[in-house]
């Protein structure tokens, strides 16, 4: 999916506090890239004089010990120069990869924050939007950034070739204009066909993450040739818009080359006129052509400068129009309880997806008293899970209030919130990884009896338990390889883990057996005592676990109470499918 034309073509005024704060903190850094680049430039210029005195001292004098003196001058200079070049390579390098760091940490955090009503775009252009990192870290890392040092260079070696060589500077500072001409007519067309690019680009890897993460489906019903014909399609998009890129930096870069060039060989012809009216010495003239070629060399980086910065405006803008975006909870100090006692209302909640018609929640009223454990009944669509994504505050209500103990749910910090809430969802997702991983997520206070006490809950034990590599059986992606029962009796087990008081399921059971169904209740049936539970469910042996039942119809409650007297209401002819 091409994301909008708002995420790319608006220009920031300013570096944003995520960007500029790791550069500030490597200046020091920067400043001793800028010393050592200064130092390169200044051997630069004893090189040229080594050559004149050589031409104009040594040759016509035979002096062989000032050449020996010279040479071994020269030696020292290119050993420190080498040093220099390392070093200044290897501070860039530093830098780069410390401000890499920094911001992937925060682009990664802010993503993993976003609210999911604001979010845009499809998976695949957001993990294309992340891959623009390493647009920003190349720029950052990259010796290209030495280019801005060195461009104030120019100056000083045009100096030089006027003390040297007198009027034979005209010949390079005539060249100036042409390279910095040339690379800034280009910078309006690159800005466009980069932002082209990208937005192609993301089109590509949106199919590209489609196709590998639903596999199986194109596989077997047959929609390989749609893809592909979108993979196609894609990709000769973005190839022509990446070619016609490549294309304007090239032209650039090529004028830069050929004024690099011109100057050398234009600053030879002019010294041999001033040669022959004795205002010029050989070596004079082998020094400025030396000099001229380094005089247009960092222009020549500048433009290659612009194209790199052409692409990372554009990265850069495409990652702070999410960065920009607000992030889950308070925008102040949230939040964070150290237990639920479990009462949870929804008072007069509206809600409604984004880009859909008709509201999924109009004006829904619900209070489940602390350890209650209720089930939500209803036909499809009719906003069952919805409830359970208001309660675990993946998106906010339009209108009115969902509460825990009495507190907005939006004043908490989400991911302590989150971590006090046992939550199985309708897709029991995976993650790439050993099955230890994926029920033991890295949380405190989970140690291995905890997860061994889950997984003989949830059932995970019963197959896990038999293998020897067990619990370090490494899943692949999205748990493939396990049958959808065995996914849900993983997820069960990581929203069983660390006793949380309160519990939501979705569809717990929907992949299993009624056996194991059946064992899982009988489990289950001890485990919940005292906590609030929430459960939605077609399945009417899980109703066993619950006391109390709601009926949702259109986004409203239309029947409420205990569970017995509601399901022989249910067992009439209008009954809820």
């Amino acid at each position: 999916m091409t994301p909008p034309a708002d995420m790319i073509d608006h220009p920031r005024p300013r570096f944003a506090p995520w960007l500029l704060e790791p550069m500030l903190r490597n200046r020091r850094i920067y400043l001793k890239v800028a010393l050592a680049a200064a130092m390169i430039n200044l051997f630069g210029l004893i090189t040229s004089l080594f050559t004149m005195t050589v031409y104009d001292r040594v040759v016509p004098n035979n002096a062989y010990a000032s050449l020996v003196a010279l040479s071994i001058g020269l030696l020292i200079v290119v050993v420190f120069d080498f040093v220099l070049r390392i070093l200044r390579a290897y501070f860039v390098d530093l830098a780069g990869a410390d401000i890499d760091h920094d911001i992937g940490t925060r682009v990664f955090q802010r993503l993993v924050g976003i609210r999911l009503d604001l979010k845009r775009g499809s998976t695949g252009s957001l993990t294309g939007m992340m891959r623009e990192l390493e647009t920003l870290r190349d720029f950052f890392a990259s010796a290209t950034m030495t280019a801005m040092v060195d461009v104030p260079f120019v100056v000083v070696t045009l100096v030089f070739i006027a003390i040297i060589g007198g009027a034979v500077v005209w010949v390079p500072l005539a060249a100036i204009p042409v390279v910095i001409g040339a690379g800034w007519l280009t910078r309006p067309a690159l800005d466009r066909l980069s932002a082209k690019s990208l937005s192609e680009g993301q089109s590509k890897q949106s199919v590209l993450v489609e196709t590998v993460g639903a596999l199986e489906m194109v596989k077997t019903s047959g929609a390989a040739t749609l893809l592909g014909r979108r993979w196609s399609k894609a990709n000769r998009a973005h190839s022509d818009s990446a070619m016609r890129q490549r294309l304007v930096s090239t032209i650039a870069t090529t004028v830069a080359a050929s004024a690099n060039t011109l100057s050398y060989a234009g600053t030879v012809v002019a010294g041999v006129f001033l040669i022959a009216d004795h205002q010029l010495t050989t070596g004079a003239l082998v020094a400025c052509s030396i000099l001229s070629g380094r005089a247009v060399q960092p222009l020549a980086q500048v433009a290659t400068l612009l194209t790199r910065l052409s692409a990372t405006r554009t990265a850069y803008r495409q990652i702070n129009t999410m960065m920009d975006q607000p992030t889950e909870g308070p925008q102040n100090e949230a939040l964070k309880p150290a237990r639920f006692a479990g009462r949870i209302e929804l008072r007069g909640v509206e809600f409604r997806y984004p880009g859909a018609a008709e509201k999924t929640l109009d004006g829904l009223n619900l209070v489940i008293p602390a350890g209650q454990r209720i089930g939500l009944l209803g036909r499809v669509g009719s906003g069952k899970s919805t409830i359970a994504r208001m309660i675990l505050g993946l998106y906010p209500p339009q209108e009115g209030l969902v509460m825990i103990d009495g507190t907005d749910i939006r004043q908490f910090d989400p991911a302590y919130m989150r971590a006090r809430i046992g939550t199985a969802l309708q897709e029991s997702v995976l993650l790439s990884g050993s099955v230890r991983e994926n029920i033991v997520l890295d949380r405190p206070g989970i140690d291995d009896a905890e997860m061994l006490r889950a997984a003989e809950l949830s059932g995970t034990h019963q197959f896990m338990g038999q293998l020897a590599n067990g619990y370090d059986l490494i899943l692949a992606d999205r748990g493939e390889g396990l049958s959808g029962g065995q996914r849900q009796s993983i997820a069960l087990a990581r929203a069983l883990a660390g006793s949380p008081p309160v519990v939501v399921f979705d569809e717990p059971t929907s992949a299993m057996d009624q056996q194991t169904e059946a064992a899982l209740i009988d489990r289950l049936a001890a485990e919940l005592e005292g906590r609030t539970f929430v459960l939605i469910t077609h399945r009417p042996a899980l109703l066993r676990l619950v006391e109390r039942i709601v009926v949702i119809d259109a986004g409203r409650v239309v029947n409420d109470g205990p569970r017995d007297q509601v399901l022989q209401q249910l067992q009439r002819p209008r009954a809820v499918a």
